[in-house]
């Protein structure tokens, strides 16, 4: 991670913590900066005590300065709410604990547990209200190339969230690395990996050939996507459970 970036969060924690003083719990760093993404947004964990407008009052200025130079608003949990979304934020939380810098406060993520069967539930409807959405916007955008391209990119920042995800529910370990994340999801769901090249090369930084208006690279990443909701809604949380008990004895 480039050093300017711990630079800026440390900064942006620091007013934070003067502004909250002892309501501050915790305050982490996760997500593209970690992983050392293309995008690199500075996604940040904001745990207080107590979330009441007058309480928060004075981190407004911070936070909306920290907002006018590009950088997206934390996420902003009570402790108490935080402790209890285990079973409504799997997919967040898990993804959180992979790639995560605690910069103030005590680790949010130590003590909290997530369940295989709370993780299938919002990773269907993740799944398919995104599937629904990428779907909207390729009907819209694929008359133009670039357009078609940048809509690619977009959402596989999104979907890539969800192949850990995925990986997580059938029980294997997800790779940070894009392309590695791709044969990964490929290997359990049956999805063809060679779609989501485009897609891989540009986020690495290669100068491959811009998309056309109808490009095929398009249909078959949609397909791919179509796939993937397939797989996840019929995946049996009790089968593969009782399978992996069966497997450690």
């Amino acid at each position: 991670m480039a050093r300017d970036m711990m630079t800026k969060v440390g900064e942006f924690a620091t007013q934070l913590e003067q502004g909250l003083g002892g309501n501050l719990v915790s305050f982490l760093l996760y997500g593209p900066a970690v992983r050392d993404e293309g995008t690199g947004d500075a996604t940040t964990l904001l745990v207080v005590n107590d979330t009441s407008p007058s309480a928060l009052r004075p981190i407004e200025p911070h936070v909306a300065n920290w907002c006018k130079k590009g950088n997206p608003p934390p996420l902003i949990f009570s402790f108490r709410e935080w402790r209890s979304s285990t079973d409504v934020f799997p997919i967040e939380i898990e993804d959180m604990r992979e790639a995560h810098i605690l910069i103030r406060g005590e680790d949010p993520l130590a003590e909290v547990v997530t369940t295989r069967a709370d993780l299938r539930r919002e990773l269907e409807r993740e799944i398919r209200g995104k599937l629904l959405q990428l779907r909207t916007e390729f009907t819209a955008a694929a008359s133009d190339g670039k357009a078609l391209g940048t809509l690619l990119l977009a959402s596989a920042r999104t979907f890539f969230i969800l192949f850990r995800a995925t990986l997580r529910l059938v029980g294997e370990k997800a790779p940070q690395e894009p392309g590695a994340l791709v044969a990964g999801i490929a290997a359990v769901s049956d999805l063809d990996a060679t779609c989501f090249d485009w897609i891989l090369q540009r986020m690495a930084g290669e100068k491959n050939a811009n998309l056309t208006a109808y490009d095929p690279v398009g249909d078959r990443y949609l397909l791919q996507i179509e796939r993937l909701a397939e797989f996840v809604d019929s995946f049996d949380v009790t089968s593969a459970e009782s399978a992996q008990q069966q497997g450690s004895t």
